[in-house]
Parts: C-alpha cells; sequence; structure tokens
C-alpha cells in the first residue's frame, strides 16, 4: 500500500493564496508610494502600537489614534499576512491622505511592509491603503527580532 505524502511545497503556496486573498477587495491599481503622494497635503495623522509575530505567514494587532480636524479619535488594529520571520512591537507615526470625513478611516487596508528589528535598532515603511482611498504613509520604529517583507489585511475599526 503507497501513501501520498502532504509536499510542503504545497502547503505554502495554499498559505500563500489564502494570505493574498483578503487583498482582492482592497487592491488599487496605483502603486502607493511618495511620489504618488508628491505635492500632496496631508489630511491628518496618526500614531499606532502593534505587536506582530511572523513565520511564514504573521498575525498581529493593537491601537492607534488617528489624528483629524483639530480632534483626536482612538482606533483599533488587526491583521493577517504573509512574509517574515520573527517577532517585534512596533511604533509607527506618519501622514494620512485622501480622508475626507472619519467615517472614511474604519475598513479593511492592504499594507505593504518592508523593515527590520534587532533589539532596539529598527527602520521600516508602512504604507497602507483601504477602499475608500485613504492612504497611511507610517514610519515604523520595531523593538525585537525580525525581517519583514511582505504584505498583510490589515483592519481598522473604530473604538
Amino acid at each position: 500500500m503507497t501513501f501520498d505524502r502532504p509536499q510542503p511545497r504545497r502547503a505554502v503556496i495554499g498559505l500563500a493564496i489564502a494570505a493574498a486573498l483578503p487583498f482582492a477587495g482592497c487592491s488599487s491599481s496605483q502603486t502607493i508610494d511618495s511620489q504618488s503622494l508628491e505635492g500632496r497635503t496631508p489630511d491628518g495623522t496618526v500614531e499606532m502600537n502593534q505587536v506582530q509575530a511572523a513565520f511564514i505567514g504573521s498575525g498581529g494587532g493593537g491601537s492607534g489614534t488617528l489624528f483629524f480636524r483639530g480632534r483626536s479619535y482612538p482606533f483599533a488594529v488587526g491583521g493577517l499576512g504573509i512574509g517574515g520571520i520573527g517577532a517585534s512591537t512596533i511604533n509607527a507615526s506618519g501622514d494620512v491622505y485622501g480622508l475626507n470625513s472619519v467615517a472614511d478611516f474604519p475598513g479593511a487596508y492592504a499594507q505593504g511592509r518592508i523593515g527590520f528589528a534587532a533589539g532596539n535598532t529598527s527602520a521600516g515603511d508602512l504604507w497602507l491603503q483601504n477602499s475608500r482611498g485613504v492612504i497611511m504613509h507610517l514610519k515604523a520604529r520595531r523593538t525585537g527580532l525580525m525581517l519583514s517583507l511582505g504584505g498583510d489585511a490589515v483592519v481598522i475599526s473604530m473604538q
């Protein structure tokens, strides 16, 4: 009797497809980067704290504050993704573009990330965009031990 062994390669491909599915609803044909935002004035700012763990797949959760039109709005953040290895805490802050009202802020965001953390030394940028055209460009400070290169689906909910 012959038994077929599950192939690790198929498992990795399946995980990659499952992690990529959330991006289908919030993808954009426009690439987000500093050049695409050149000349635009930010509509608000964000400060965010998140814990992230990764080993091929990644997961994280945390909280933050949106500063918009002279008021502050607390929010919760959670997400799943693919790419990276390790664990870290992320303190990020940056600009928000394309925000016409606070109601446009919550929802699912596609996140591209690149960065590293080794102890207290870190570097990285986070680019997030939702289906309403809200874009966040955040500078991230990480602590822990992590190499991060990949993407996530991040869900933001107002508190």
